[in-house]
């Protein structure tokens, strides 16, 4: 197929599905995340793509409707709702760079003094619950009300399951907790904090409604009701952090690869931004060593590809 010269629901709807076709046929989907019970029992043949533009509107294939687990993809629509709250007091907190390491590695916060790299490792992620929690007395629930309402689904809500298997498995999020706490980058006790976190994580989301959800990055900061959460300098900020850290340290490939901004999850979601244009979201729970979606990866690789769309 040529790179499309019009991106009208009519040709982009082409697209999607000839991206699910040549999906389908793709041998080595990687392995769902067996680290979460309540993960390791899906389907890495799984496979839904959703793309949703700046009025609302939205179309996908797959399986685009069916919820899945958001896991750290939910680390966007917070460091957003704090980002709006604190402004750039945040980032004396947390940094900006990619880390080079497991997006649950302790290596670099002792040399660095309790500073994590960037919000999207679990380190930075829970430092801007942290301090979310500290604005709201609620960071999870605040979360949920924002999702909700983005994506026009009152439905939206936590997995018990996923959030109690991560709690029964979270020692290393808990030792990184305390180890910041140790630097007084942590605020509230920790014990809540990874409730909250945790409680965050298992948010349970189709690609509709992640698609939708992100569509403030798309229109610059502004909310699907008009209103403005971010400055359409905090929105770039955004979106830059997605470029070179959303998809742990496999960050540079993804640029590489795809050129959109993006956040993985290793519940096989991934969101992606088209500054102006749209927003997807696609979601298969296969992942690689890196803990990126192996189709989700490829089907955004394919869809810049056909339509030509990159911030590049």
């Amino acid at each position: 197929m040529a790179i499309m010269t019009t991106t009208s629901p009519a040709a982009f709807l082409p697209v999607l599905e000839q991206i699910a076709e040549e999906i389908s046929r793709t041998p080595g989907r990687g392995r769902p995340a067996d680290y979460i019970p309540a993960l390791a029992a899906c389907d890495p043949r799984s496979f839904g793509m959703a793309l949703a533009e700046p009025d609302g509107t939205v179309y996908g294939v797959g399986e685009w409707r069916q919820p899945f687990s958001a896991q750290s993809v939910t680390k966007v629509f917070t460091l957003a709702l704090d980002l709006a709250r604190e402004g750039d007091e945040l980032w004396e907190h947390v940094g900006r760079e990619p880390s080079g390491n497991p997006f649950n590695s302790l290596v670099q916060l002792e040399y660095e003094n309790g500073i994590p790299r960037n919000p999207f490792i679990n380190a930075g992620a829970l430092v801007v619950t942290d301090r979310l929690q500290t604005r709201t007395g609620d960071a999870a629930g605040e979360l949920l009300a924002f999702l909700r309402a983005e994506s026009g689904n009152p439905g939206l809500d936590f997995d018990r399951e996923v959030a109690a298997s991560e709690t029964a498995h979270g020692a290393r999020n808990a030792a990184l907790a305390h180890f910041m706490t140790s630097y007084g980058n942590i605020d509230n006790d920790v014990p809540v904090l990874l409730d909250q976190y945790f409680r965050q994580c298992s948010i349970a989301a189709s690609c509709a409604d992640l698609a939708l959800a992100s569509g403030f990055l798309a229109r610059h900061g502004i909310r699907a009701d008009g209103s403005r959460l971010l400055s359409r300098s905090q929105a770039k900020q955004v979106n830059a952090v997605m470029l070179t850290c959303g998809t742990y340290d496999a960050a540079g490939d993804f640029a590489y690869r795809v050129g959109l901004p993006g956040k993985s999850g290793v519940g096989g979601g991934i969101i992606a931004v088209v500054p102006g244009r749209c927003t997807l979201c696609v979601w298969s729970p296969g992942l690689d060593e890196r803990g990126n979606s192996v189709a989700g990866v490829a089907a955004l690789d394919r869809f810049t590809t056909l339509t030509g769309l990159s911030v590049f």
